[in-house]
């Protein structure tokens, strides 16, 4: 008999089969698997979730409205979520280097009667209900690709094997992973979705859209002496340590407890090869306004995502043949709120509702979520985030003009894809960051992983897929001095000195993936758009608390 490899035998999988299958255990897909057993508790539903536990990788701020909430479980409040502060005071700074000036509360941002979660405590917390209704939620599970028959409808998707060693060989623990075939497949990944990535170009959903626009949102959550918190007050701010030409801004949350939520979002259009997202974070935690919360206290968990940012102009279509976009995955998020979990568990709901009164035929999703008031809602603010592209004052100026407007401005601007707006080194002159000694924890981005609680085995594929690192150390090198190695928040990426057979030496990429914390800034802002992202074996990746 000839050996064959054991990476090229078929192999041999178990099959399930559901009406329904979602992907992702955020709040669109558990609140649209929810809405759908609500409505037809005959419908089979599953959702599969990559996490090793529900929540356990979603990061959010979170201030949430909580209407959709309260039309999806009318008695939520008689059962909350295990952090959940009702918001009672709102503050907006604008930051110098040593100080900041109040200024009026913006209209989107008032929260009155809005309230605090941590949004992966959310997720856990729904995951039980829907499951109390009969819907399937298997954690630790990751969808590595679509199913697809003749035609090429989406018949479903492929859960990654386990124990495949690094080579690509079988380890001993190795499993196949099984095939979920459905009628209807629901994409709920969040920002920047793998699997819904490769469907956008498949089925060439944003061909009369905008490219998609993100930006890297970094927390912590910290405990500090609770003399210090103010359980519900909220305080944003944006000025330093930003400078004028880079869209920023920060966040801070008391809760309950001692405890803080805080985070910082740059913008993943910005135009510096030399900037660093983390770096701006940390320097704003040791900001004078912002220091003496956190001094003394400890982080309990830190993590970093991708937040998704086009708006209304750069939502693709969200129906194909057999599959639908929800939530984040279609680019909900409402950016001049900082909000997306209540369009996230609208649009949920609408889809269940849209598969009931269908038949479960996806055909028409899209027609009904753009007439809908999620859409609505992002018509409005559709030209506030895109104003910033020319400067920081003429985006202020032109939020107010938006908001003045209610966004009935007679144009629409124009939203670039990320990788494309990084200047080359040498036509770029970096602003002077007159940044601070700071002295706050984590020292490093690498303590930042530990916080982050983030879990890979080192004998499996690299999940970040590099498709030429030639370009890395010849081109890259020379034209953006290796983004990479400053725009990633947990150090996977860096270029180190490399000894040839020749005697010689040189220089390589090296990829410490078993830091990834899944945020996908690689994935967008790498100038060649040669990185890609796809999933790990299930389970591996952060395992964050209460962020």
């Amino acid at each position: 008999m000839t050996d064959v490899p054991e990476t090229t035998m078929p192999i041999e999988r178990d099959v399930m089969e559901y009406d329904v299958v979602t992907v992702g255990a955020g709040p669109s897909g558990l609140a649209f698997a929810i809405r759908l057993k609500q409505l037809n508790p005959d419908i089979s539903v599953c959702v599969i979730e990559k996490a090793s536990t529900i929540g356990a990788q979603i990061v959010s701020g979170a201030v949430i409205e909580t209407g959709p909430l309260d039309a999806l479980l009318p008695n939520w409040r008689d059962n909350p979520p295990p952090i959940c502060v009702p918001a009672v005071k709102d503050e907006f700074w604008l930051l110098s280097k040593t100080g900041h000036i109040p200024l009026p509360i913006p209209p989107g941002m008032h929260n009155r009667g809005n309230v605090i979660v941590s949004l992966g405590a959310l997720c856990a917390w729904l995951a039980p209900q829907a499951e109390a209704l009969g819907v399937e939620i298997y954690p630790g599970f990751a969808a590595s690709e679509t199913l697809h028959d003749a035609d090429g409808t989406v018949v479903g998707v492929r859960i990654g094997d386990m124990g495949v060693a690094k080579d690509g060989t079988h380890k001993p623990g190795f499993t196949a992973g099984i095939d979920i075939r459905a009628k209807v497949t629901v994409l709920a990944e969040g920002a920047r979705g793998h699997l819904t990535k490769r469907l956008i170009k498949q089925f060439r959903l944003d061909a009369d859209s905008d490219p998609q626009s993100y930006s890297i949102g970094l927390k912590e959550l910290w405990q500090v002496p609770e003399d210090r918190v103010e359980p519900g007050k909220i305080v944003h701010s944006f000025g330093w340590p930003a400078d004028t030409k880079t869209y920023g801004g920060s966040f801070l949350y008391h809760l309950d407890k001692g405890r803080i939520a805080l985070g910082y979002v740059s913008g993943l259009d910005y135009q510096d090869p030399e900037y660093k997202p983390w770096e701006a974070f940390q320097q704003w935690k040791n900001h004078p306004s912002v220091k003496p919360l956190l001094e003394g206290g400890s982080i309990l968990s830190a993590g970093a995502r991708a937040i998704v940012c086009g708006g209304w102009q750069s939502l693709p279509k969200v129906e194909m043949p057999g599959a639908l976009l929800i939530g984040d995955t279609a680019g909900l998020l409402n950016v001049p709120k900082i909000k997306g979990t209540h369009q996230a568990i609208r649009s949920g709901m609408l889809a269940a509702e849209h598969l009931v009164a269908s038949q479960l035929a996806p055909q028409g999703f899209d027609a009904k979520l753009r007439a809908s008031e999620a859409m609505a809602e992002l018509k409005k603010v559709r030209n506030i985030k895109p104003g910033f592209k020319r400067g920081l004052w003429f985006g202020i100026l032109n939020s107010a003009w938006e908001t003045i407007t209610a966004g009935l401005s007679p144009w629409t601007l124009k939203v670039k894809a990320d990788w494309s707006t990084l200047d080359k080194v040498g036509a770029h002159e970096s602003p002077k960051r007159d940044y601070v000694d700071r002295d706050l924890a984590p020292r490093d981005r690498l303590q930042s992983v530990y916080y982050a609680a983030t879990e890979h085995d080192e004998d499996q594929p690299v999940h970040l897929q590099v498709l030429d690192t030639n370009i890395c150390v010849t081109r890259c090198a020379e034209e953006y001095d290796n983004p990479c190695t400053r725009f990633c928040p947990a150090n996977v990426y860096e270029i180190v000195d490399e000894a040839k057979p020749d005697g010689s030496s040189g220089k390589r990429l090296q990829i410490n993936a078993a830091n990834c914390v899944h945020c996908k800034t690689c994935d967008i802002k790498d100038p060649y758009e040669i990185i890609n992202w796809v999933t790990p074996e299930g389970g591996s990746g952060p395992n964050y608390q209460n962020l």
